[in-house]
């Protein structure tokens, strides 16, 4: 079998059809050895630079991203920031701050292309930010017209319904809302879903297959119901992400296969995911 030529990804093949210029892979991680880790001695993974990532874009047929800051970086957004820069105006971030970040820091981070602030709270033993923070530091960079990133369990969402509802931001939920593979869109996170998508301030990604899925590569048979419907729902607010360089994941999948998937899942609808809603969302021109 033919090697990949994408770090951490088995690309052989090229996604078919091909994707529609300026398609925008909306989720991914950069982690790079010359920027120090949030925990001294951590060593970085190899090969997850955005150098890398150019890799990927390349093979698949994706030119525009959305950069989320790396875990493994903590509150210390400079390895975002340079792969930012590197991108040539066609890449933007979203960030992980201290809850006293101040503001000339926040400044700094939207000049830099930050558009918005993740909170990865679905593992809450290995969390970086907080519930407890979201609300105030939502309320901080509304001014900036940044949004909140949201990784949560569904449960979570039950759980935080009332404080996701009244956030001034606008909501980006990750990885379609990380429903129970074994309950779907019987789960009561669903309805929720639906609500905050019809409110009118709620987009989704329709990203991490895997996570979301009990049967494996390389069809992740549980997403097709769910993502058809969240698509069915409000088709304008939705994005796809590669999840790339798939650091949850010990065998990584084939990200034109992912690329592929979106077909399934969102038919007529591809050219929109891919390429107006984050153009319009994440301010893209060419």
């Amino acid at each position: 079998m033919a090697e990949s030529s994408v770090p951490h990804s088995l690309c052989i093949s090229r996604p078919q059809p091909a994707l529609p210029a300026n398609a925008c892979d909306a989720h991914l991680h950069i982690l790079d050895a010359r920027f120090t880790p949030a925990i001294a001695g951590t060593p970085t993974p190899d090969n997850m630079t955005w150098d890398d990532y150019r890799l990927l874009q390349q093979h698949v047929g994706c030119s525009r991203a959305v950069i989320v800051q790396a875990k493994h970086y903590g509150f210390d957004n400079s390895c975002l920031l340079d792969a930012i820069a590197r991108s040539n105006g066609r890449a933007r971030g979203i960030a992980v701050v201290a809850p006293d970040i101040s503001d000339a820091e926040l400044e700094h981070l939207d000049q830099g292309g930050v558009r918005g602030l993740r909170f990865s709270l679905w593992n809450s033993g290995n969390a970086v930010a907080s519930w407890d923070t979201l609300a105030p530091l939502a309320a901080r960079i509304a001014e900036f017209g940044w949004h909140i990133q949201l990784h949560a369990a569904a449960e979570q969402l039950i759980v935080h319904e009332r404080l996701i509802d009244n956030l001034p931001t606008p909501l980006v939920i990750d990885h379609m809302g990380r429903l129970p593979p074994q309950e779907g869109l019987k789960h009561p996170a669903a309805l929720l879903l639906r609500r905050w998508l019809e409110e009118g301030k709620t987009w989704i990604k329709l990203s991490g297959a895997y996570l979301n899925s009990d049967s494996g590569a390389p069809e992740y048979a549980p997403t097709l119901t769910t993502a058809r419907q969240l698509v069915e729902w409000a088709p304008r607010r939705m994005f796809w992400g590669s999840d790339w360089p798939h650091v949850t994941e010990q065998h990584k999948p084939d990200d034109a296969h992912l690329a592929n998937l979106l077909n399934e899942w969102a038919g007529e609808h591809v050219q929109k995911i891919l390429v107006d809603n984050p153009a319009e969302f994440y301010g893209f021109t060419d």
